[in-house]
């Protein structure tokens, strides 16, 4: 019998995790739109407490086991030497703004579909063409152009990655390790912080239970990648979750199965459908749900468009940077996460008002 290449193994595992966090969002109403949402329309910042937690809980167990040695974080997409500022910030916002159009981010549009939601069918679809476009396709000259102009290449500054842990070593001659420990109980202990003073989020099991399970994915994650794929002769690329590339590389493998090669984010999105499945049949929660209207379609289309565009110019999403990446303590990723909360703020407004320049003014005014 011949051997089972090392990347169905690894997507074997992105299924089975993706399976855990599909059931573990749909259960819990786990949103990072939502969480936007309800901080900017109703002052409710529970589901937001629990974006917060996760990250803070991503963080810790992914230094930890970058500083135990299982993994090596610097191998991951988000702490190369080559700062994207611009393509950050740029695709943060055009994601954020696109996602608040779309009903929800790339996670959540995942979910929703294994729930029964047809519009997310076609957000999902529409996400991942524009995305693969802007990998690989029609807009990719556009997309490499942009980072030939703006990129900062560090590495000719003398420095390794664009982690902050890094930049700050560099610039105060500090240990890099008794900095990246000090650095990672800071900010998590800030973060934990916040989300454990509000006496109504301690008493929450669902938020609590959303944002230590969805974080503790990121680590597993890591470890499947680069450990269980760390073969001798073909090691996998070092990854955990994020949805952006990983709908378009499914988009890819849908159409070319016999061409292309299954990989830990394909089984990974395939894992958040069947799983959202099982937990909203369980739940008898499953319901078909398609377009009220044209216009209804026409928004969520604008909005899948915009968040495959702009989460391949900002390297992830509200989970791949915004948790995935923020665990890496990579500067690009706490900028891409920043224009992404901006970017979501912004299209709540615009979905109040109804014009760009009204929702701008309310921002101005009111935010």
């Amino acid at each position: 019998m011949d051997e089972i290449p090392v990347t169905t193994i690894v997507a074997a595992w992105g299924l089975a995790l993706g399976m855990i966090l599909g059931a573990t969002v749909q259960r819990t109403n786990f949103c990072t739109m939502g969480a936007i949402s309800d901080s900017v329309l109703m002052g409710s910042h529970s589901r937001l407490r629990a974006w917060l937690l996760a990250i803070a809980t991503a963080m810790v167990a992914s230094q930890a086991l970058h500083g135990a040695g299982l993994v090596d974080l610097g191998r991951s997409i988000y702490l190369m030497p080559n700062l994207g500022w611009l393509s950050a910030i740029l695709g943060g916002v055009m994601f954020g703004f696109g996602m608040t159009l779309a009903g929800g981010c790339g996670n959540r549009t995942l979910v929703r579909l294994g729930a029964g939601n047809l519009k997310s069918l076609v957000v999902a679809l529409v996400m991942g063409i524009f995305a693969y476009m802007t990998l690989r396709g029609l807009i990719g000259l556009a997309r490499v152009e942009l980072e030939a102009a703006t990129n900062i290449d560090l590495a000719a500054a003398g420095l390794p990655s664009q982690g902050i842990v890094d930049l700050l070593a560099a610039a105060s001659g500090m240990n890099g390790n008794a900095l990246r420990t000090a650095v990672t109980l800071v900010v998590a202990g800030a973060l934990t912080w916040w989300c454990f003073k509000d006496a109504s989020f301690r008493r929450s099991p669902r938020d609590l239970a959303a944002g230590l399970i969805v974080g503790l994915t990121v680590p597993a994650g890591w470890l499947i990648t680069g450990v269980i794929g760390n073969d001798e002769f073909d090691p996998v690329p070092l990854f955990s979750i994020t949805f952006v590339s990983s709908t378009a590389d499914g988009v890819q493998y849908l159409m070319t199965f016999t061409g292309a090669t299954i990989n830990f984010g394909i089984g990974l999105i395939g894992g958040v459908i069947a799983g959202a499945l099982l937990a909203s049949l369980l739940g008898r929660e499953f319901r078909l749900e398609a377009f009220s209207s044209a216009d209804d379609m026409l928004r969520h289309l604008i909005g899948a468009a915009l968040m495959g565009v702009g989460g391949i110019l900002a390297l992830g999403c509200t989970i791949g940077q915004g948790i995935t990446g923020m665990s890496t303590l990579a500067l690009g990723s706490l900028l891409a996460w920043l224009a992404i909360m901006a970017g979501g703020v912004l299209g709540i407004r615009y979905l109040e008002e109804g014009n760009l320049v009204g929702a701008v003014r309310a921002l101005l005014l009111r935010d």
